[in-house]
């Protein structure tokens, strides 16, 4: 079954975000506190020595932190852009199914097919299996299975043609 859904050219026009980790902008963020911290220390008569020794373990610290950033900042990228594949790729309706197609060919084989495969297809792309669709459909599994196999040898005909 996998070919077949996946031969379904379902639109994967989804929105790239920019919330990748700015490193101009946190280290202007971290110079500004940095400037701010050390104005406090001088005024409580630390010496310059001591400073700059802070700076240096600070600085340290800052950049082990913009790799670890880094990092989880492209992993959450990826994750969301997995989440939003998925959402968009979801359809409720035979309708929206319908809609979603791409490729006019494979359109014009699914609107010849009748409704209940349609509706079969849908709730299979939405993770239901054939035993639960059955009662949905009015059906039996071996109905659901013939017209299945059915709608997969017009494809394979549409495919290889």
């Amino acid at each position: 079954m996998r070919g077949f859904f996946s031969a379904l050219s379902i639109n994967s026009d989804w929105r790239k975000r920019s919330m990748a980790y700015n490193h101009g902008r946190e280290d202007r963020k971290w110079r500004i506190w940095k400037e701010a911290e050390e104005k406090l220390l001088r005024e409580c008569g630390v010496d310059e020595a001591t400073i700059e020794q802070i700076r240096i373990a600070d600085r340290a610290d800052f950049n082990s932190n913009r790799r670890f950033y880094r990092w989880t900042n492209d992993i959450a990228e990826y994750l969301e852009d997995m989440a939003d594949r998925e959402r968009q790729t979801e359809v409720g309706t035979v309708a929206e199914l319908l809609d979603e197609i791409e490729s006019e060919n494979l359109y014009q084989v699914l609107v010849a097919v009748d409704g209940r495969t349609l509706k079969i297809v849908l709730l299979k792309m939405q993770g239901y299996s054939t035993k639960e669709i059955a009662p949905l459909v009015h059906l039996t599994t071996g109905a659901i299975y013939a017209r299945l196999d059915h709608l997969r040898k017009k494809l394979r005909k549409f495919y290889s043609v």
